[in-house]
């Protein structure tokens, strides 16, 4: 059995991208272990690792087949099914369907919610704005963009990642800064020392994304916004720990000037401050958010109401103007520093 220790005051004991020891020849990610991937029991990693890797690779070779090729697959099992393995049905099998065995369900202008050929196209916006979006993830960053060929093929790993999670969670499907929220996991398995594991990393990512999402799931579920769960109430969370924390600033920045929460948080929340800093200091934070057993929601609040601690006195100088223009647009700050603020409101919470 594994333990991991949460940080306090500025000390990481668990970062991301150290590996633990598998057995002899293979390590694995404390992120697979936070997120809930792999179970604590090292007996059992091995094996749960090649069946997620296995799950993965059915996952694409279920979702992102062209409907042609589903359409003759299941030509071709129904024909093995009938005993037809006849000359003619083989070539037409091989080549073309004809057109008399092609049903108005799988027929490509099909409007029959059903249709494989609907929902086909129906994904085509989603992943035409994945594509574009996956285009923009960290252009400064030359793990993610440029010409090169490793670039591309990350590129294609986070696009695949987030198309298969689209069409595997209608609920949620996709929604923009989402490549924001998974470059960080990628960049991590990428990364891994052990040659296997980096073989599987676009796996391993993927089901480190579903579970990392599910610890935030109320927010991004639209049907919950205005709920109890849901992401304003999220939002209301936080201006309730700033007045707790800061009245006078809490006043300034809601009284005052009228600068609501949502104007900022929203953002800072949804993408889990993935905008707001430099990629190293996502690494830094993340590591706090995802370690620490209180859960990573509270962690992220404690970490923005201690965002607007840090820059109280340009907030408290400021209009409505200049404070949405910082807070959409955050100043950099020493990351260290800012998880020590947070960790104290922690404290004093208790």
């Amino acid at each position: 059995m594994l333990v991991l220790c949460a940080p306090r005051s500025g000390r990481y004991l668990c970062r991301l991208i150290y590996p633990f020891q598998l057995n002899t020849n293979n390590t694995i990610s404390p992120l697979q272990l936070l997120l809930g991937y792999l179970p604590p029991d090292r007996s059992l990693w091995s094996s749960e690792l090649a069946k997620k890797r296995s799950q993965y690779k059915n996952f694409k070779d279920d979702l992102l087949t062209n409907p042609s090729e589903i359409t003759r697959r299941m030509y071709n099992s129904n024909s093995a099914a009938l005993g037809i393995d006849d000359a003619k049905s083989h070539t037409q099998t091989r080549l073309l369907l004809s057109r008399s065995r092609i049903t108005h369900q799988d027929h490509p202008l099909s409007l029959v919610k059903t249709s494989i050929w609907n929902q086909f196209f129906q994904d085509t916006e989603i992943i035409d704005q994945i594509d574009r979006d996956v285009n923009r993830t960290h252009p400064d960053i030359h793990f993610f963009s440029g010409d090169s060929l490793f670039a591309k093929s990350n590129q294609e790993a986070l696009k695949t990642i987030l198309i298969v999670f689209a069409k595997l969670n209608s609920g949620i499907r996709y929604f923009q800064g989402m490549n924001e929220v998974l470059a960080p996991l990628f960049y991590v398995f990428k990364n891994d020392p052990d040659e296997e594991n980096e073989a599987f990393a676009e796996a391993d990512t993927f089901f480190c994304f579903v579970e990392l999402l599910s610890r935030f799931q109320d927010n991004f579920c639209q049907q919950l916004d205005n709920s109890i769960v849901g992401i304003r109430s999220t939002i209301t969370r936080l201006s309730q720990l700033l007045k707790e924390h800061d009245e006078e600033l809490w006043r300034h920045l809601e009284v005052t000037t009228k600068v609501n929460p949502q104007f900022y948080a929203f953002r800072w929340i949804i993408l889990l401050l993935t905008q707001e800093f430099n990629f190293a200091d996502i690494l830094h934070i993340w590591d706090v958010i995802l370690s620490d057993p209180e859960g990573p929601q509270e962690t992220l609040l404690r970490i923005c109401c201690a965002m607007l601690i840090l820059v109280r006195r340009r907030l408290l100088a400021g209009d409505f103007t200049s404070n949405l223009k910082m807070l959409q647009s955050y100043p950099s700050t020493n990351i260290s520093h800012l998880l020590q603020v947070a960790d104290k409101l922690h404290v004093q919470s208790v």
